[in-house]
């Protein structure tokens, strides 16, 4: 087996001196094992990599799932807030069309509807004719829809500010910095 203990994909070397990282300081965790195991099974794959996508993997399951635990609290889903958060970074009077919606939040026409019916009658949006189309129609954000996403964003924002409150200040920059350049690889700047 090839021993990963000290072998680390972010060398010591590469890391500034003044970040203060040691690997020697980490226990080993469930990726270091994975990563060890395939690297025995298939010595000739790049497995190296699982060393950040395995726990960027692992971190977006168990940010989803405390996401999903919170939001429930208010009887939201992620994508029920994704649909009303975009409606409250929309210009007043906070309208957007359905097509809008769904090519942003990457969901299909009809996975938007029923979304947006559900909404509805809670008295979370509004469906409007479209002043533009007189075939369409804009969806806007309620005030009891605001109300609601505002306290869910809230009590969300928390609990992920307290998931990193093992790191530093200095870290959540850089590894903030980190990811972003990953996304700007897979994603346009725009997020769609």
């Amino acid at each position: 087996m090839v021993d990963i203990a000290h072998k680390n994909l972010s060398r010591e070397r590469d890391i500034p001196p003044w970040f203060g990282y040691s690997g020697r300081d980490l226990e080993r965790d469930w990726i270091d094992n994975l990563v060890e195991h395939w690297s025995a099974l298939q010595p000739s794959l790049p497995v190296e990599a699982y060393h950040v996508t395995g726990r960027i993997s692992r971190i977006a399951a168990r940010i989803a799932q405390r996401q999903d635990e919170i939001f429930a609290r208010y009887g939201l889903n992620r994508g029920d807030v994704g649909v009303l958060s975009a409606l409250v970074m929309a210009r007043p009077p906070h309208t957007l069309s359905p097509t809008q919606l769904f090519r942003g939040l990457m969901l299909s026409s009809a996975g938007m509807t029923k979304r947006l019916d559900r909404l509805e009658r809670r008295g979370l949006v509004k469906r409007r004719p479209d002043p533009k189309d007189r075939r369409g129609v804009m969806i806007q954000l309620s005030e009891s829809g605001r109300r609601l996403v505002a306290k869910a964003v809230a009590e969300n924002t928390r609990t992920e500010a307290a998931l990193l409150s093992g790191l530093s200040p200095k870290e959540r920059r850089l590894l903030g910095d980190l990811l972003r350049t990953l996304l700007r690889q897979l994603e346009p700047a725009s997020g769609g």
